[in-house]
């Protein structure tokens, strides 16, 4: 018995059978107990520490699970021969401070803030509850790869009256943001693809993998010049026709025309159209989609809820023609949706009882009166700085008649509380800009907060507000 003479401490927290595993364990471990010796019986040992058989049992069990003892029918439980495992000296590093890497500011132009202050939460809040308390037991299954056929089929009807996209909810497969389903897109098409680019563009595009190899095509006021589009070997490109990102600008109805039919000179040529921000458009009819006036099935359309509710739901989907739908099911059925199930169907029931459309005109009111109120302080006191790009979605640019380049800008403003960002971020071939060039997003900032932050950023550039013009 002295073997198991462990000393039992009962006024702890951490229970007697733990204690008891804990001591047998590091006992055998360091050979304290030798190889094939057989263990008291749970009925003797009990008696000896004055404890009960169940706690006895208990650690016995876990040590038998994990291979340190075997058991003997009839006969009872002996050691375990254990492989000893290579023992190295930690180094012991000094590690940094914690520190918050995502510094906050007091003004923060980022083109991919929301206005988090005009969210439904109380609906969203009640959908979620709704199908949470139903107790639906099949939800904790895995579901259907493309995602829910429910998400699925509203998205479809959604695309139909909203953007004169007509497609079956079969055609639809759901993801956790682009980033993610660009990846699989990449697989569907050839290996020996190449793709074109905007210039300046989505800066998240060639991080994926094609940094080396990625065409970079210009972009002018009418979008994306399909000329030198022509001139390259490439056969997929990724295009934001209704607003460039960052530039602003809406593809012509001519350049349109002109994609299409390259994009049919040959069976191997995809345009994946990135309709972002479309919801949000201040000036005219909203821009069609290109895949709208597609014929030839060339255009894979993709699209995020990232805007139009939020960035942290992690919910966006792509449109695939027939050609790829059918190389999807062979390629990826064995995949599972990465958007929680819960998430999909909030989501759903969300769109299909209106609140989604209620919510978009609510929020197109929004960010049109931040917008307008942005441009009007440019055109009335700071005239010299040229505005672009503002004709829809939630940021502009600007351009600065400043002689200083855009990271000492960018810098001046961080050291004044403000967050501001260079068109130089989003560049995939190098493009002279006469002045600096920033994008201006005023999706997260208060309406009533943007006038104070933009005096406050040219103060800090010395741009200076002219005088007033009235008499």
């Amino acid at each position: 018995m002295d073997m198991l003479m462990f000393k039992l401490d009962k006024s702890t927290e951490k229970p007697l059978y733990d204690q008891l595993y804990s001591g047998i364990k590091n006992a055998i471990i360091h050979k304290q107990i030798g190889v094939g010796t057989k263990l008291p019986s749970k009925r003797k040992l009990a008696d000896f520490l004055n404890i009960s058989q169940t706690t006895i049992e208990i650690a016995y069990a876990q040590l038998l699970a994990e291979g340190f003892i075997a058991s003997k029918p009839r006969v009872g439980f002996f050691v375990e021969e254990i492989d000893e495992l290579p023992y190295v000296q930690k180094e012991i590093l000094e590690l940094p401070e914690a520190r918050n890497v995502k510094r906050s500011f007091e003004f923060d132009f980022h083109p991919g803030k929301i206005d988090g202050d005009s969210f439904p939460f109380s609906l969203w809040r009640k959908y979620a509850k709704d199908l949470f308390d139903t107790g639906s037991k099949e939800f904790l299954q895995i579901g259907e790869p493309q995602g829910e056929y429910a998400l699925r089929a509203e998205i479809a009807n959604y695309l139909y009256q909203s953007r004169g996209i007509v497609c079956r909810p079969e055609q639809i497969v759901i993801g956790s943001g682009t980033e993610h389903l660009l990846p699989m897109i990449l697989r569907l098409l050839e290996n020996d693809s190449k793709f074109a680019l905007e210039n300046p563009g989505y800066s998240a595009i060639p991080r994926i993998h094609l940094q080396e190899t990625a065409i970079p095509v210009p972009v002018d006021e009418d979008g994306l010049v399909i000329d030198e589009l022509e001139k390259t070997n490439a056969n997929v490109v990724y295009i934001t026709p209704s607003h460039q990102f960052p530039t602003g600008a809406v593809l012509s109805a001519t350049r349109r025309t002109q994609l299409l039919k390259w994009a049919a000179k040959d069976e191997n040529r995809y345009i994946i159209e990135d309709d972002y921000d479309s919801e949000f458009r201040y000036t005219g009819k909203p821009i069609p989609a290109l895949h709208g006036l597609d014929q030839n099935n060339k255009v894979i359309y993709i699209s995020t809820f990232t805007k139009s509710l939020m960035p942290s739901l992690r919910v966006a989907y792509l449109v695939l023609p027939p050609r790829l739908l059918r190389k999807y099911k062979e390629t990826f059925s064995y995949y599972s949706a990465t958007v929680p199930r819960f998430d999909q169907h909030i989501l759903a029931s969300f769109m299909r009882d209106g609140h989604f459309s209620k919510h978009l005109n609510r929020m197109r009111k929004i960010y049109s009166k931040k917008h307008d109120k942005i441009t009007q302080i440019f055109a009335a006191d700071y005239p010299d700085v040229r505005i672009t790009g503002d004709q829809a979605g939630m940021h502009i640019l600007i351009s600065v008649p400043l002689r200083k380049g855009e990271d000492e800008l960018k810098q001046m403003a961080a050291e004044n509380n403000i967050a501001i960002y260079p068109i130089s971020d989003y560049l995939l071939g190098p493009i002279d800009y006469e002045d600096p060039t920033f994008l201006l997003g005023f999706g997260g900032i208060p309406l009533e907060g943007i006038e104070k932050g933009i005096h406050q950023l040219m103060a800090c550039w010395g741009v200076k507000k002219v005088e007033s013009r009235l008499p």
